[in-house]
């Protein structure tokens, strides 16, 4: 697989993340809706967004997948598709990580 990051790679280095979909509204989901989204995936036929790990750098990126045919399509890094950078609280500590 090509890594955005390190170039091609054996695929042996990458750990399969789940699905890029959306994320319920936190304030308004069900309990069974919220189990839903982690838990379950479309299995569509054809190309998918997938999120993808390469371990040895603990990078993650996206692929386009075929997954009538394993063929990874292409990989690009996530910044193509999510601008918006997330804090979260340090627990015990001041201000955030991202």
């Amino acid at each position: 697989m090509r890594c955005p990051l390190n170039g091609p790679r054996n695929i042996s280095e990458f750990v399969y993340g789940g699905e890029v979909v959306g994320m319920p509204d936190p304030e308004t989901v069900s309990d069974a809706d919220w189990a839903d989204h982690v838990f379950l995936e479309d299995n569509r036929r054809g190309v998918v967004r997938e999120w993808w790990l390469h371990v040895a750098t603990a990078y993650w990126f996206i692929a386009e997948r075929d997954t009538a045919t394993d063929e990874i399509v292409r990989t690009y890094p996530s910044s193509d598709v999510f601008t918006e950078r997330v804090s979260f609280p340090v627990p015990g500590g001041k201000g955030g990580g991202t």
